[in-house]
């Protein structure tokens, strides 16, 4: 097993830099992780255990140090979906180039990639964390949900719980150390018991039945299985049409009018979205 606590890990440049380190460092979660001058650090859960992982962007690859010794296959297979390394960003930008909505928003961010995520239950649980309310509100439920239920890594990183000691508590304890709202308890610890039990969250997950699985939990609806869709599986043509952050940067009133318009974006919609999502950010 090839073990290291450094890499160096190529991409074709170039990167869109600060607005994925904007959205990494709006949503860094207290206890998670943390960003400092350009470095994110965070908790990144491996099969061998979580390590802390610290990542460093330059011109032509991100730079990656762990804590520890750790298999350094795994790591690079993480943090290059996490951060959307592997890409060809020539392929999309000639099929969305052709769109006079996307044309100047590709000219302004050249290789802008779609954030990923670390660990599915993580993204799923801080999703419905951070439903209907402020970003400032979601940062908070999210430190407060790891800081009650994590597991410590060191005096200021804790691991994100698994799917089975989140369901082993119940709804009223999650309300209370959170704050929530007695439904987005219910809903956290239903999205547990289905995580623990058959709700497959991991990146290579059957799309059909990620779906289903998901809007058969109480409190989750379209908009959260889409956009889940985009973060844990990766999936370059997900969309997210209901999104109000999206409507309002396509100048729409309703999802039904954003999905037509992505139709023809296929097969690279979720860049589409991350570029709208991102004019947005940055007005």
């Amino acid at each position: 097993m090839n073990k290291a606590a450094t890499l160096t890990l190529p991409f074709m440049p170039p990167y869109a830099t600060e607005p994925l380190i904007g959205a990494l460092k709006a949503h860094a979660v207290a206890g998670l992780e943390r960003h400092d001058d350009g470095v994110h650090v965070r908790v990144v859960p491996l099969p061998t255990g979580p390590v802390i992982v610290s990542v460093s962007w330059h011109d032509d690859c991100v730079s990656v140090s762990a804590d520890r010794d750790t298999d350094a296959a795994q790591l690079e297979s993480v943090v290059r979906r996490w951060l959307d390394l592997d890409g060809d960003h020539r392929v999309w930008e000639a099929v969305l180039a052709s769109d006079k909505t996307l044309a100047p928003l590709i000219s302004a961010r050249p290789g802008l990639r779609v954030l990923g995520s670390v660990d599915g239950f993580e993204t799923a649980v801080l999703t419905v964390l951070g439903q209907q309310v402020s970003l400032g509100a979601a940062r908070t439920f999210g430190g407060r949900f790891v800081g009650e239920f994590g597991l410590p890594v060191n005096h200021e990183f804790s691991a994100f719980p698994s799917a089975e000691s989140v369901a082993a508590s119940s709804p009223d304890a999650i309300q209370k150390a959170v704050g929530l709202t007695s439904a987005r308890a219910r809903t956290v610890h239903a999205l547990a018991i289905a995580a623990a039990e058959y709700l497959d969250l991991g990146w290579d997950a059957d799309p059909v039945r990620f779906r289903a699985d998901l809007l058969a939990l109480p409190g989750i609806g379209p908009w959260t299985a889409d956009y889940l869709t985009v973060r844990i599986l990766g999936d370059r043509d997900a969309f997210v049409p209901d999104d109000l952050v999206l409507k309002r940067a396509l100048g729409v009133s309703s999802g039904k009018e954003a999905a037509a318009l992505s139709e023809q974006w296929r097969p690279w919609r979720a860049y589409a979205l991350f570029h709208l999502w991102t004019k947005e950010a940055f007005l």
